[in-house]
């Protein structure tokens, strides 16, 4: 019998559910869009029962478009976003919305967590640096994590708070909807900052922490080490899906850690973008350590060892996503990428920022918005849509050089990933805003699908982590010394400074409309 297993990416737009076999190969992948609601009031949620539903769809769909057999379901395995909150029962079922990554009403509550008198950019370091310095990190003054989110549902949420059994992130409830067992891991975990991240510490929960962050420990999922078996099926589950029970779910690891193995940059310092909803540049590193300042730190990774970079883009291939959706409805993406091609590079001068969600690395704020600079009367569609992806690719760049800085060395190279990885011309963007030569693996889309299902086999201890590296095949390289070179050199050198030019003006407007 054939074995294959079953892969969820949860996206922001919704999820991706695939059947891949034990070499690698994707046989089917179904996608699966959800609902989102954003307020003025910074508002951001879903709804965790749509999501499941449409996982079970997704599924079912899969399993019927690869013609597997059924019961050679090998293993379930689990990634996507991270950093929002679903309040669940003690059976896994919702008890309210969930609070997504950009859900920012929690800001208001953070200065008695993270403040103080004596601040900059909203941390107090008498009380952020007992974070930084077993963390890595610490909560966000913005309120968009699941330290703002639980300060949300304890004062203004408080009918939810008290149904909840557990607050949990994302890749843990849906665990938790496969097997009937919470639990969590420190990759997981990560932007709750509440586990000591120094190497070697134990896989713990720090009671310190936990009472800084006014977190209630009853709340939080048992902690388990990263790559564990986190159960089999419950019996409804495989039902629905006419699978066995007996199938092993993997506890689940958020798309930062699923990219580096879709990827193949799995060797300390090799460098992958994503270019998905939201977006960031990201490597395994030997070392813990922390740039506050910029939002880059290096997180619990795949293993104890090598810990990841983690930053990000609050706006990657959304932009391009919202322009198309809101301002040029009613074509396909093809359509629209056809017509960037047309436009000629740099778009005549024409700069879009963005910042459509506001930012949170390399500049952590929430209020500064997109805009299109050097408009003219020449500027016409095919113009606004390459502007955009241009932007897009400038803002990589932006981070990119903090990036350096963060790692201490020159990155010789880039893997591309994602969805926006599937244009060319956005991955050869790329490789002049950069500077850097771009490569691109097989099924950059799926990259983290393949990443994860990989992911499920070196927990199970059939494959090593270099060798699941090896199974990313490069089928592109973008160089960054081609004709249009001069244009994006020239064009960054007015970018790097426009944050520091608008931030004034967008926090000013935002303030009217708030």
């Amino acid at each position: 019998m054939e074995r294959w297993i079953l892969a969820v990416d949860l996206g922001n737009g919704g999820p991706k559910v695939a059947v891949l076999d034990l070499h690698d190969h994707l046989l089917a992948v179904c996608v699966r869009p959800v609902s989102v609601k954003i307020g003025l009031d910074g508002t951001a949620t879903q709804d965790a029962n749509e999501w499941w539903d449409q996982i079970l769809i997704g599924a079912r769909e899969a399993i019927a478009m690869s013609n597997v057999d059924p019961a050679g379901l090998h293993a379930v395995a689990v990634t996507g976003q991270w950093g929002s909150t679903v309040p669940v029962d003690s059976k896994g079922i919702p008890v309210g919305d969930v609070l997504l990554w950009s859900d920012n009403r929690g800001e208001k509550y953070m200065r008695e967590i993270i403040g103080g008198p004596i601040s900059y950019q909203g941390f107090a370091p008498h009380r952020v640096i007992p974070w930084v310095r077993k963390t890595g990190g610490g909560p966000t003054p913005s309120g968009a994590d699941p330290t703002g989110h639980s300060m949300v549902l304890q004062r203004e949420l408080k009918s939810t708070y008290d149904r909840a059994a557990y607050l949990l992130e994302p890749i843990d409830y849906l665990g938790m909807r496969f097997t009937g067992i919470a639990g969590a891991t420190p990759a997981s975990m990560i932007l709750s900052w509440i586990t000591d991240n120094r190497l070697g510490k134990p896989v713990q929960y720090d009671a310190g922490l936990v009472r800084k962050a006014h977190r209630d420990p009853s709340k939080l999922p048992p902690l388990l080490p990263t790559g564990s078996v986190l159960g089999t099926l419950l019996p409804e589950v495989a039902q629905s899906l006419g699978v066995p029970t007996n199938v092993p779910v993997i506890c689940g690891i958020p798309d930062l850690h699923s990219a580096v193995i879709g990827s193949g940059a799995v060797d300390p310092f090799d460098t992958h973008i994503t270019i998905s909803t939201t977006a960031w540049i990201g490597a395994r590193v030997p070392f813990k350590k922390t740039d506050i300042l910029h939002s880059i730190a290096s997180v619990p990774g795949l293993d104890k060892n090598f810990p990841l970079v983690a930053n990000n883009h609050e706006t990657g291939g959304s932009a391009l996503r919202w322009l198309k959706e809101n301002v040029f409805k009613g074509e396909s993406y093809e359509d629209t990428l056809a017509k960037a091609q047309a436009a000629p590079a740099g778009s005549e001068g024409l700069i879009f920022t963005p910042w459509l969600n506001g930012e949170r690395s390399p500049i952590d704020d929430k209020k500064i918005r997109a805009s299109f600079l050097n408009m003219s009367l020449r500027t016409d569609e095919p113009m606004m849509i390459r502007a955009v992806m241009e932007g897009v690719a400038l803002n990589s760049r932006w981070l990119f050089d903090s990036y350096e800085k963060f790692l201490g060395r020159k990155t010789p190279k880039v893997r591309i990933i994602g969805g926006g990885a599937q244009s060319d011309l956005w991955c050869q963007m790329h490789a002049y805003a950069l500077n850097r030569p771009v490569e691109r693996p097989a099924d950059p889309r799926d990259a983290q699908l393949k990443g994860v299902a990989s992911w499920a086999r070196i927990c199970l201890g059939e494959l090593s982590l270099e060798d699941a590296g090896r199974q990313a095949i490069i089928t592109d390289t973008f160089l960054p010394d081609g004709p249009d070179a001069r244009i994006y050199a020239d064009l960054y050198q007015e970018y790097k400074h426009l944050y520091t030019t608008l931030k004034k003006t967008h926090h000013r407007l935002n303030k009217i409309v708030s």
